[in-house]
């Protein structure tokens, strides 16, 4: 049998078996994505709108509020896109910290940026977004579109019902967020579709230290958490640990 008779009972497999197939896709990516990841953190996750522009304001914020994060030696983590995400790696890029973006092809609007140090391709978008949520240790939102909502809600989905660990959703841009929170607050807590402690899982700021702020408490609480239950440090704990320094240096500078 010939190279081209063996390609095509391979390809008349696939076809026949096609969910044989795209669960060892899903395998593989799920695969790639632990063991590219795997060393990468302590990281903070940003989320926001692919439409964003480099002159636009959340733009500069992004770009600010992951600069200053990478300075500290957080890595920063995105979905790899234009925009927001664009904005957040290239802050992480210019502070020297690792750059991460989890990219997938979205028509018209997904292409990969530049400032990526790890850049990794999934095709399956709930693959990536385990991939965005595992490694992280906070979710900064800035505003965006239903992609940008879809992972919003997923996170307080997972944390509201114990499936997730709780970490920070930080919204950033209250001009943007109020109007959903006062939605949330005024409606579905009045029709008990959630409750009124729901809203506390997430944080409304408006400026990058406000973010670095709170990421600096939730850090101080998973060194502590870490630290009692291994006992002893390891290597993502020192990573840890030296952030708290560089911090705590920082704000008595």
């Amino acid at each position: 049998m010939n190279s081209r008779d063996s390609l095509k009972i391979i390809e008349e497999l696939k076809l026949r078996q096609g969910d044989t197939w795209r669960v060892l896709k899903i395998m593989s990516e799920f695969v790639q994505g632990f063991d590219e990841l795997g060393q990468v953190g302590p990281a903070i996750t940003f989320f926001g709108s692919a439409r964003s522009r480099e002159k636009d304001r959340y733009y500069k914020l992004a770009y600010e509020t992951a600069y200053n994060l990478g300075q500290l030696g957080y890595t920063v983590i995105t979905g790899g896109g234009p925009g927001i995400m664009e904005a957040a790696n290239r802050g992480a890029y210019d502070s020297g910290a690792p750059s991460v973006g989890l990219n997938i092809e979205i028509p018209l609007e997904q292409h990969p940026n530049r400032y990526q140090t790890l850049s990794l391709k999934f095709d399956y978008f709930f693959v990536r977004k385990v991939m965005l949520i595992k490694y992280s240790l906070a979710y900064v939102i800035f505003p965006g579109g239903f992609g940008t909502f879809d992972e919003l809600f997923e996170a307080l989905t997972l944390i509201q019902t114990g499936k997730s660990y709780k970490f920070p959703l930080i919204l950033v841009g209250r001009e943007f967020w109020q109007g959903l929170l006062d939605y949330m607050d005024k409606t579905m807590v009045k029709f008990g579709t959630i409750d009124c402690e729901d809203l506390c899982l997430m944080n409304l700021v408006d400026t990058p230290q406000e973010v670095v702020d709170i990421i600096y408490e939730r850090s101080k609480e998973k060194y502590r958490f870490l630290e009692e239950y291994y006992g002893e440090r390891t290597p993502y704990m020192e990573k840890l640990k030296e952030i708290l320094k560089n911090h705590e240096a920082n704000s008595h500078s």
